[in-house]
């Protein structure tokens, strides 16, 4: 299966693209669906009572409900476009935890989260008087049952995890810590930007009371979040943006609200880059994630094998294959992160380099910064054999430097 001819910017350039933690890149079947919203379909859903305002609103709202079926939504209303991740997680902090937090209740979140999961709820515990709490990984790059029961009590109002570590590659298991949090009387907030798209979610089994992703990470274009939430919440909760189509009724002094989704939906939404979340999931659904999940399990061997024959790497992963995603991250002992990155720019090879917007993750392991290589469908074992050689030049360049250090 060629999957990246798929690819424009693949094929177009020599590159070996491993930074699909970040974003990844777009297939053309993506490309063409925006570029024919364009042609076609242009025109602000909501706004108009003409045929092609009409057929906007359509495309708009049947992706939607698409995205409902993907995650196993109960309700499409569930379903709340955004403009990232980041803003999804900003809403349910403003919307959901100023309202429902009060002093001495406690925030529990996993010491992996992005910052988008953890400066929210910092504004949160300080207007709140609540308490942030963090469950730590042990020497395994995980977070232990006995860390999971220990930091989620009965104090315990809210949970943030993210799904999959951006730095890591660890798979949490957050089946295990939304049953618990449950049985404490805490509601559940699942950053799955990592894991959506790498692997199946289902809401309803997970049990998540929020769940967000970003369109980007998942073949999409850029500037798209998507925020689930159970209808019963959403529906108490307050608007985070006011605006245009948010609305039911405008009076002088006082507005009456829309029902969902568009009470979170505040001004024109980015309709081509729904229509291309549409055309990314009946991408990755017409290859199926079982296929998906064999080549990078593949991929992610072949990287474990060739990184580990390097004695001057040090990399930062779980041992437990099975509960690791397609992240790796690594240093060369005694060069810094950055200047890795450079030479490996210098031949080609795209990954990432610094803290990964997890400071505090990193802080806990003592270190600062690494590379990051995150690995997608289109990307080979020849891709990896690239970033093999690449690292033995970047060491080869700094070896006789780190011998006099």
């Amino acid at each position: 299966m060629n999957i990246k001819k798929d690819f424009p910017i693949l094929e177009k350039r020599n590159i070996t693209y491993l930074d699909s933690g970040a974003t990844t890149q777009k297939p053309i079947q993506v490309i063409n669906a925006t570029e024919e919203f364009y042609k076609k379909y242009n025109a602000n859903p909501h706004r108009g009572a003409y045929s092609l305002s009409v057929q906007a609103t359509e495309v708009y709202e049947n992706t939607r409900t698409k995205i409902a079926k993907f995650i196993n939504a109960r309700h499409r209303e569930e379903i709340i476009f955004s403009k990232n991740a980041t803003e999804s997680l900003n809403l349910i902090a403003y919307s959901y935890g100023l309202d429902n937090l009060n002093k001495d209740d406690e925030i529990v979140l996993s010491i992996m989260e992005h910052h988008s999961n953890v400066v929210p709820w910092q504004m949160v515990a300080r207007k709140t008087g609540s308490k942030l709490n963090y469950m730590y990984i042990n020497e395994n790059y995980e977070i232990s049952d006995e860390e999971i029961e220990s930091k989620i009590t009965d104090k315990t109002k809210i949970v943030g995890i993210t799904h999959v570590s951006n730095v890591l590659g660890t798979i949490n298991n957050v089946e295990k810590i939304i049953k618990y949090a449950h049985k404490k009387g805490a509601i559940v907030v699942v950053d799955a930007s990592q894991s959506v798209p790498h692997f199946k979610i289902d809401v309803q089994k997970l049990d998540a009371d929020f769940l967000v992703f970003s369109a980007h990470k998942m073949l999409a274009p850029l500037g798209l979040g998507i925020l689930y939430g159970k209808k019963e919440i959403l529906n108490k909760m307050n608007p985070f943006l006011m605006g245009g189509d948010m609305i039911e009724y405008v009076y002088e002094q006082d507005t009456t609200f829309a029902p969902l989704p568009n009470k979170f939906e505040a001004g024109t939404q980015n309709v081509e880059a729904v229509v291309g979340l549409g055309a990314a999931i009946d991408y990755i659904e017409n290859i199926g994630y079982d296929t998906i999940q064999k080549i990078e399990a593949e991929l992610c061997g072949y990287a474990r094998k060739e990184l580990s024959k390097l004695d001057f790497l040090t990399l930062y992963l779980t041992s437990n294959k099975d509960n690791h995603s397609s992240v790796i991250s690594f240093n060369i002992k005694g060069i810094h992160p950055h200047d890795v990155a450079s030479i490996l720019d210098s031949e080609g090879i795209c990954v990432r380099s610094g803290n990964h917007c997890a400071q505090p993750l990193l802080r806990s392991m003592g270190i600062d910064s690494t590379c990051r290589a995150s690995f997608y469908i289109y990307n080979t074992k020849e891709d990896i054999d690239n970033l093999v050689a690449g690292l033995n030049k970047a060491y080869d360049m700094f070896k006789k430097f780190i011998k006099k250090g």
